[in-house]
């Protein structure tokens, strides 16, 4: 894909909003446009290699998180676009761009994926919040959809967390630093050794 040589000054924008403000919500929409979409190929690749008991549910409850995740990838694309910029949700871009590295598990129990994917939620949330207080200043509408983006994914994160809770209402596997950790924990209660 081509670098867009337009000038920034020239480039469509909405009215009243200055080139740089644009430019900075825009590269911080991309950014985050390129961690959902990242997280809606795992949300998948979770529902292929799902199983042991509770499989149904949580097969069928991350099929529902897929289309919610693409839909947010969607609205946060045509932001971009609205703000002079083209978004890029190519493979190549993506494999080149994303952070982390792969999603670190296979084919799992329920409990395994489901802790492992709390953690890489939580970063998607943390990077969607730190998003939103970059563009608040620059662009409100931008940090605006960061805002109803962040409740939707904490939302999904409950529905996740439901599943791995103790009776207190603590999410032991949440406190690890990887997703093989978290796995372990969420299924059996010890870290991986």
């Amino acid at each position: 894909m081509t670098q867009d040589t337009t000038n920034t000054k020239d480039r469509m924008r909405p009215a009243g909003l200055e080139p740089e403000d644009a430019d900075l919500a825009a590269e911080t929409m991309q950014e985050q446009l390129t961690a959902l979409l990242d997280l809606s190929l795992t949300l998948k690749h979770i529902h292929w290699n799902v199983v042991g008991p509770g499989f149904l549910a949580v097969h069928e409850m991350l099929d529902a998180q897929v289309k919610q995740v693409r839909s947010m990838a969607d609205a946060l694309a045509e932001r971009v676009a609205t703000l002079g910029h083209v978004p890029n949700g190519l493979a190549g871009y993506l494999a080149n761009h994303r952070d982390g590295a792969d999603y670190a598990l296979g084919r799992a129990t329920v409990e395994s994926h489901l802790g492992a994917l709390d953690l890489l939620y939580s970063d998607v949330i943390s990077g969607h919040r730190e998003a939103a207080v970059t563009t608040e200043d620059p662009d409100p509408v931008t940090a605006d959809v960061f805002i109803g983006q962040t409740g939707e994914l904490e939302q999904l994160q409950w529905f996740v967390r439901a599943h791995i809770e103790n009776t207190s209402g603590e999410v032991p596997s949440s406190r690890e630093a990887n997703q093989l950790d978290a796995a372990a924990v969420a299924s059996n209660g010890e870290p991986k050794k």
